[in-house]
């Protein structure tokens, strides 16, 4: 893979499966392979940007992007009043496995930080 390339970007060329729940013309959403809750989502942006460090001035749409369509899909799923987390790492140290920045949606019970 070049340094760009990640099993995200493979899945959002749908060249490997993924149970995709969101998709819009800058983001796309599908659950997670290994959830840590009932609910766990996966949003990422169609553009590879590695690491939150790397994300401009000129990305600040497709990050909020990413929050809107946590948020939308979460009331969709009628788990907007109960409550949910959203969250994104960053580099090792910060939990970050694929380096494709991505939103995890949580939800579906009690989340205790910290996690365990």
């Amino acid at each position: 893979m070049s340094d760009n390339e990640t099993i995200f970007s493979k899945i959002i060329r749908r060249e490997i499966p993924a149970d995709i729940v969101y998709e819009d013309e800058h983001v796309l959403g599908f659950r997670d392979i290994a959830p840590q809750a009932p609910t766990h989502v996966l949003f990422i942006p169609k553009t590879p940007i590695a690491t939150l460090n790397d994300l401009q001035t000129e990305h600040a749409e497709l990050a909020g992007r990413l929050i809107l369509a946590a948020a939308a899909h979460a009331k969709e799923l009628g788990l907007a009043e109960d409550g949910y987390r959203v969250v994104m790492n960053c580099n090792q140290l910060g939990g970050q496995t694929v380096y494709h920045i991505h939103l995890h949606l949580l939800a579906g019970r009690q989340l205790h930080w910290p996690p365990g």
